[in-house]
């Protein structure tokens, strides 16, 4: 669930609403451990998610950095290649078990 999670910080054009809405989600839910709360508890969910979204809000607007921002197209562009070559990875390991199991 948290690697959706994605720095926000010093980003040209900055982060939105939206994307600290969803970064407040995933971490809800990660808290949580479900994707979706019951019907009993939707009201606490969605008021922890707004307090954190709000405050991720006020975190980024308050942070001071000297570096450049970062382009985010070329941020999601290594975020791909990282993930391609992690899933790719696991394709490897995959076939070489199977590979040793029917060998075996």
């Amino acid at each position: 669930m948290c690697r959706n999670i994605v720095p926000l910080h010093n980003f040209t054009p900055p982060a939105t609403d939206a994307e600290c809405h969803d970064a407040a989600l995933q971490f809800v839910r990660k808290v949580v451990g479900t994707t979706k709360p019951s019907r009993a508890n939707q009201e606490v969910f969605d008021r922890a998610v707004a307090e954190i979204s709000a405050s991720v809000r006020d975190l980024l607007e308050d942070l001071v950095t000297s570096a450049p921002p970062k382009v985010r197209e070329e941020e999601a562009a290594k975020r791909q290649a990282r993930s391609a070559e992690r899933y790719e990875a696991i394709r490897v390991f995959q076939e070489q078990k199977r590979a040793a199991r029917a060998a075996g």
